[in-house]
C-alpha cells in the first residue's frame, strides 16, 4: 500500500507536470462525467492523507486514493505504457506550453476514483491535520487523539486517519 509520503511525492511530480496546463484529453472508463469545457486548465494536485487530488480550473476535483493497488504514472505523448491500457482508471492529458512538452498521466487500478465538483464540499473533510505536511496541525491531532474513547488501543488511533492523515 503507498503510505503518506508517497503519495504526496507523487502529488508533487504530477503537479510539476500538469498544473497550469489546458487540459486536452480526459478518460475515465468506470465514470459518468461531463466534458470538460475547451480551456480547463490544471489548477494543481496535492495530496491529504493517503488522497491524491487533481484540482481544474471548472471547480471540479478528481479524486483517488490507491489503497493495495493502485498507482500513478507519467508518460511523454505517444510513449509506451508500462501497465495494461486496460487497467487505467484515468488517463489525463495535458497540452504542451512554451518549452515544456505536454504529459500523459494515467491512474492504474485505483479502488477509488471519482470526479467531484468542489462546490458539493472539501473532498477528504473527514481527515485530520496530514502529518506529512510541514504547516500540519499537531494541536488539532493532539485533540483528536484525546476525544477517541480512552479505551481505544494506540495502534488503532495511530492508524485512525480522522485523528491524522498521512500515517
Amino acid at each position: 500500500m503507498p503510505e503518506g509520503d508517497t503519495i504526496h511525492r507523487t502529488a508533487r511530480t504530477l503537479h510539476a507536470a500538469l498544473a497550469g496546463r489546458r487540459v486536452v484529453r480526459f478518460e475515465a472508463p468506470r465514470l459518468r462525467v461531463r466534458p470538460f469545457p475547451d480551456g480547463t486548465v490544471v489548477e494543481g494536485v496535492e495530496a491529504r492523507g493517503k488522497h491524491c487530488l487533481v484540482r481544474f480550473d471548472d471547480g471540479r476535483v478528481l479524486h483517488t486514493h490507491m489503497r493495495m493497488t493502485g498507482s500513478w504514472h507519467l508518460y511523454r505523448p505517444g510513449e509506451r505504457w508500462r501497465k495494461s491500457p486496460g487497467a487505467a482508471r484515468v488517463v489525463l492529458e495535458v497540452a504542451p506550453t512554451g518549452d515544456r512538452d505536454g504529459w500523459v498521466a494515467v491512474c492504474f487500478a485505483a479502488p477509488v476514483v471519482e470526479l467531484v465538483d468542489e462546490a458539493a464540499g472539501p473532498v477528504a473533510a473527514h481527515l485530520g491535520p496530514d502529518l506529512c505536511r510541514v504547516d500540519a496541525d499537531l494541536d488539532e491531532a493532539a485533540r483528536r487523539l484525546g476525544a477517541l474513547p480512552a479505551a481505544t488501543e494506540l495502534g488503532d488511533a495511530l492508524l485512525d486517519q480522522r485523528v491524522a492523515a498521512g500515517i
